[in-house]
């Protein structure tokens, strides 16, 4: 097996960090290991079992994602959504209490919202820093955030939360998804946990449900407690897949943030547009903080129309991006957030999320970029 050196810079970590090297074949690929049962006493001197996450494929991509977030540890999971309630429930029991950003994905926040007060877990809600340190409790446990989040981009500044969570000896936890570990590290900046849905941009081609969790050893071996007890493990052709998709990501997300940027200074400038939410915006509210802690703006934007009435013409006009659930693959996808990722959300829920039923989100694949804003003026076009 390799060993990795977090002296590496990301495009080599991506290529090099984590892969097994097979001394019988000396292959540049790690192999599959589709065995769900392992000889005892082994040359690992472990139980190897996949439920347990430490078969060789699993541990190919949890130190390779250790690497790229500059984390300690990491386990892979079969889904986003499996890593998020492992870790939040790993972490919280009945009468504690733990501070949520009020902008999260959908799911998180069904999750959060609807199965938390169901176990007894106290939950706040905050916008930024100051609100988050307003609700801060004896019995906070942890602070939740995405930055930048699902579907508005807002983004938090998480050198003054990782601060704030010292401070109070709460634990601070990332979802990194829209950024990737290429654009930020959170870790880096004091933040003690981070999340992926590795299912998006980690894997980057659609094909894969898979989620991550990079932290301490100390983190991770809790998170890993449960986790075996929940038995939400990725199996090894996943890894398989998923891996070979991390090999490619810097080069992804170098194209999708040239591309989001390109296509948000568009859409801005069109008359058919209202708002646009994209960091790298300078009219952006949170475009100092991306700025200062990001090293690029992401694939992922989202607008709203002056007239939201046309949503389903605008759709059904494009030819090229298409109408579609999930984000971070090659290719450019849209959809409504109200009716897909944030349905299950009351209409009440949606507005204090600031989820309107005519916001658009978009992710901007890897095509042309003359070709993906040539698609969206003629689908905006009043002809």
């Amino acid at each position: 097996m390799t060993t990795d050196s977090h002296t590496h810079r990301l495009s080599t970590l991506c290529v090099h960090a984590g892969t097994y090297r097979d001394q019988a074949t000396g292959g540049a690929c790690s192999p599959i290991f589709t065995s769900t049962a392992y000889a005892v006493p082994n040359p690992a001197d472990e139980n190897l079992y996949p439920r347990c996450f430490n078969t060789p494929n699993q541990q190919v991509i949890n130190r390779k994602l250790a690497a790229l977030e500059r984390g300690e540890s990491a386990i892979v999971f079969g889904s986003g959504m499996a890593a998020i309630s492992t870790f939040l429930l790993a972490h919280l029991k009945a009468g504690e209490h733990a501070i949520f950003q009020n902008d999260l994905y959908g799911g998180s926040m069904q999750l959060i919202g609807q199965e938390l007060p169901r176990l007894g877990v106290q939950v706040s809600w905050g916008a930024n820093v100051a609100e988050f340190a307003a609700a801060v409790r004896p019995e906070t446990r942890l602070i939740y955030v995405e930055s930048p989040s699902n579907p508005l981009l807002h983004c938090v500044d998480l050198a003054a939360l990782a601060a704030l969570g010292k401070r109070h000896g709460v634990l601070t936890v990332i979802d990194n998804t829209f950024a990737t570990p290429i654009n930020q590290n959170p870790i880096a900046l004091g933040i003690d946990a981070v999340i992926h849905s590795a299912t998006k941009y980690l894997n980057g081609h659609s094909d894969v449900n898979a989620g991550v969790v990079v932290a301490s050893a100390e983190t991770v071996n809790r998170v890993l407690a449960s986790a075996v007890s929940f038995g939400g493990m990725l199996d090894a052709n996943a890894c398989s897949q998923l891996e070979r998709g991390l090999k490619t990501l810097a080069l992804r997300v170098q194209r999708h943030n040239e591309n989001a940027g390109r296509l948000a200074r568009f859409l801005a400038a069109h008359p058919a547009v209202a708002r646009v939410n994209y960091p790298g915006l300078p009219e952006h509210p949170d475009h100092a903080i991306a700025a200062r802690q990001m090293r690029g703006f992401g694939g992922m934007l989202s607008f709203e129309l002056h007239q939201p009435k046309q949503v389903d013409r605008l759709l059904s006009r494009l030819r090229l991006v298409m109408p579609a659930l999930s984000l971070g693959g090659v290719e450019s996808l849209i959809c409504v957030p109200s009716r897909s990722s944030h349905r299950t959300m009351t209409p009440a829920e949606r507005q204090r999320a600031g989820i309107s039923d005519g916001l658009l989100r978009v992710s901007v694949g890897i095509e042309d970029a003359d070709d993906l804003l040539a698609d969206f003026a003629a689908a905006l076009s009043m002809e």
